[in-house]
């Protein structure tokens, strides 16, 4: 691998998982500063020469969304000035992304018109972790490597020996990750019919399949206010589920997500480290997160050596 051309840096979303890859990859994290104006302007300078540099920015588009993004869309831009020779934009988190289609009159694409913004800053190409809805990789003229967190769990649950799992799908739209992630562990499949009243509102229907005496494994690719995650665990256990448990790659965890976690009747829930938890979720003793720095830099380096990635594709 050639050091000298690779170059990584962060902005201010998740610098700690930065750090964390740089370590994997026996590299130095880029030099950056990036402050405020007194009236919220985001000031930003690139602090050493990236001058025909393989150029690798992470900055999860989590919680300020709007703030994370515009430091990513600057710094990329800074870069393309500054003559790097390629920009991966890598998104552990990929924020807007729920709006990724018209499901109703007036609203905009969001997911669409944040790759569109991403392309014009100058991103080259984009790294991404377990996207809410795989088909955003369309909405990008640049090459996409679309990485899964599951590997990483699947690897902790197997560790645990837990036996009679089920893996459950919180809605009909998470069917597809639910089943793979059934598959690598041998297990039987079941899905939460629930009804969407209002956004970040959910009304669990029925639960389809068997789940009595078994230990629910509940999927999903984020948790935002928990209200589904504890809904579905409710249900699960009223259909007699020995006991629920939880994996989502992205902990946005806003508003009272935490505190229904801690009185739900979840055993655990796990996280990936793509967004940082919170000081609250951090004392959570249910809540618990897994590191994604080396899948993320074993990504890192096979686009950087030109080698195949779709080995990490699982």
């Amino acid at each position: 691998m050639n050091r000298d051309r690779l170059k990584i840096f962060a902005g201010n979303a998740n610098p700690a998982l930065a750090e964390e890859i740089c370590q994997a990859l026996a590299l130095e994290l880029g030099q950056a500063m990036v402050t405020h104006y007194s009236d919220g302007e985001i000031y930003l300078q690139i602090k050493e020469n990236v001058r025909g540099a393989d150029v690798f920015i992470l900055q999860p588009t989590c919680t300020p969304v709007d703030r994370n993004l515009m430091e990513l869309l600057l710094m990329i831009d800074a870069l393309k000035r500054a003559s790097a020779e390629r920009i991966t934009a890598v998104l552990p988190y990929y924020g807007y992304a729920r709006q990724d289609r018209k499901d109703k009159p007036r609203v905009p694409i969001s997911a669409r018109l944040v790759a569109g913004l991403l392309e014009t800053a100058g991103a080259d190409r984009i790294l991404a972790l377990d996207l809410h809805a795989a088909q955003i990789q369309g909405f990008f003229r640049v090459p996409v490597d679309h990485l899964f967190a599951s590997p990483v769990m699947i690897e902790y649950f197997k560790s645990r020996g837990v036996p009679d799992v089920t893996v459950v799908s919180p809605d009909a739209g998470g069917v597809e990750r639910a089943r793979a992630f059934a598959k690598r562990l041998s297990s039987p499949l079941a899905i939460i019919d629930k009804r969407r009243e209002d956004a970040n509102v959910a009304e669990v229907m029925n639960v389809v399949g068997d789940v009595k005496g078994r230990h629910c494994l509940l999927v999903d690719d984020l948790i935002d206010t928990g209200g589904t995650l504890v809904k579905g665990a409710e249900a699960l256990m009223v259909k007699g589920a020995a006991s629920v448990s939880a994996f989502a790659t992205h902990a946005v965890l806003s508003g009272p997500a935490v505190s229904r976690i801690e009185e739900s009747c979840l055993n655990e829930v796990v996280f990936t480290n793509s967004i940082p938890l919170s000081e609250e979720a951090r004392k959570c003793a249910k809540i618990k997160a897994l590191s994604v720095a080396r899948l993320l830099a074993e990504a890192i380096r096979s686009i950087h050596e030109e080698t195949s990635v779709s080995v990490l594709f699982v």
